[in-house]
């Protein structure tokens, strides 16, 4: 009865992971509700747009801690480290099934009519398009890089500790790569206001 279950959206989530090694359910409940839509999206992007296999990771990464919430460590932020498990694990799933996909093929095939589209739409389709290929061909570190800084918009911080590495490390692999990426994308000539 929705009468009788807690109300835990006010608890930090590391509040929450000490209710849950105490076995409390409804703990569990708010960090699912928390962040499961986010690291679906984190798990979606990093195998490129396989639905299936995003959704099957996330079922994995919470039965990991509702099985063992014990293995959380309270001095760390829950957050870092419930995202190191989810880069571990596709580190893991990259190295079992080298995922690689063609995003513009599947594009076109699901009906997208390129000249039914205006010119800002295309030249946006077409960059994404060309900027996921140029990603694709990165290391899975590479990738993970990217995504957390600019996808999920975390901090240097953040991402060094994620990644298991000093911040000087993060922020150099990310002036590299956004680099490289701007040379690969320079024919995407953006125009400057």
């Amino acid at each position: 009865m929705a009468l009788f279950k807690k109300n835990h959206t006010t608890k930090t989530d590391e509040e929450l992971m000490s209710l849950l090694t105490k076995g409390g359910q409804s703990a569990f409940d708010e960090l699912y509700s928390r962040y499961s839509k986010p690291l679906l999206n984190f798990f979606f992007r990093m195998l490129n747009s396989d639905r299936e296999k995003a959704e099957d990771l996330l079922h994995d990464l919470f039965l990991k801690v509702i099985e063992k919430p014990e293995i959380f460590d309270g001095n760390k932020k829950f957050n870092t480290w419930f995202y190191t498990l989810a880069s571990n694990m596709i580190k893991n799933e990259y190295r079992s099934r080298q995922i690689r996909s063609e995003h513009v093929k599947q594009s076109l095939a699901n009906g997208n009519n390129l000249f039914e589209m205006n010119s800002e739409r295309l030249d946006k389709e077409l960059f994404n398009s060309q900027l996921q290929r140029e990603l694709e061909k990165l290391d899975v570190d590479a990738q993970t890089i990217f995504n957390l800084r600019f996808v999920e918009e975390m901090n240097i911080k953040q991402i060094a500790e994620i990644m298991d590495c000093p911040e000087g490390t993060v922020k150099s692999r990310l002036f590299y790569l956004t680099r490289l990426l701007s040379k690969k994308l320079s024919v995407y000539k953006p125009e400057l206001n």
